[in-house]
């Protein structure tokens, strides 16, 4: 049996098999599966029928080899590498997360995990020059380090706002809009507790236009 036919068969496998969506980007209001909801139940099919996945990043393209441990075919899954300017982040932060993002999009086509199209999830959403968008798994995505920084960001947006400084609060949403998409909505989940504060910068968004 060829690596291909082996994964076709993992793929109908994995189809069977009940899965949770344990994601969850509120900012766009759609579930979606993290790493870990997947890849445990891929790894033992992949071991039931001698295969084995190995994720590789080049200066270009990050790639996920696909091997049949019998007879050393395989299949390549392969994707364009990006880049990430998370802030308050070093270089190697930056690059786990890169890694972290295109290794989950590897096995999601690999094995052809159908979820939700963020596309459809934000068409017809108002968007500026560097808006937030929808991105999934954003505070996940971050380091521990980060998701500090985007919570003191987030504490700094409401402490401005209770004291009465709305130009302050807002002057400081508008410099997220201008910064990382990922670490923008991350900061805008952090403020789900605090909807009319929201509410208001979206407005003052929109009349600043």
């Amino acid at each position: 049996m060829s690596a291909l036919r082996k994964l076709m068969q993992a793929r109908i496998e994995l189809q069977g098999r009940k899965l949770t969506k344990s994601g969850h980007n509120k900012f766009a209001g759609y579930t979606y599966f993290e790493l870990g909801d997947f890849l445990p139940v891929i790894q033992e099919i992949f071991h039931g029928l001698d295969l084995a996945g190995v994720v590789s990043y080049g200066t270009d393209v990050a790639t996920l080899t696909i091997t049949d441990l019998e007879d050393g075919d395989s299949v390549v899954i392969t994707s364009p590498m990006s880049s990430a300017a998370l802030k308050g982040c070093h270089e190697v932060q930056n690059l786990g997360a890169v890694e972290t993002y295109l290794r989950r999009y590897l096995w999601v086509t690999a094995m052809e995990i159908v979820e939700h199209d963020a596309l459809d999830a934000t068409t017809g959403k108002e968007t500026k020059t560097k808006p937030i968008l929808p991105t999934e798994g954003a505070m996940e995505s971050l380091t521990p380090d980060q998701q500090i920084a985007a919570k003191d960001d987030a504490d700094f947006i409401v402490q401005r706002w209770d004291e009465g400084d709305k130009a302050g609060a807002f002057d400081a949403y508008m410099t997220l809009l201008e910064g990382d998409n990922m670490y923008a909505v991350a900061v805008w989940k952090m403020l789900a507790p605090y909807s009319k504060i929201r509410s208001e910068l979206k407005r003052m968004k929109a009349e600043a236009k």
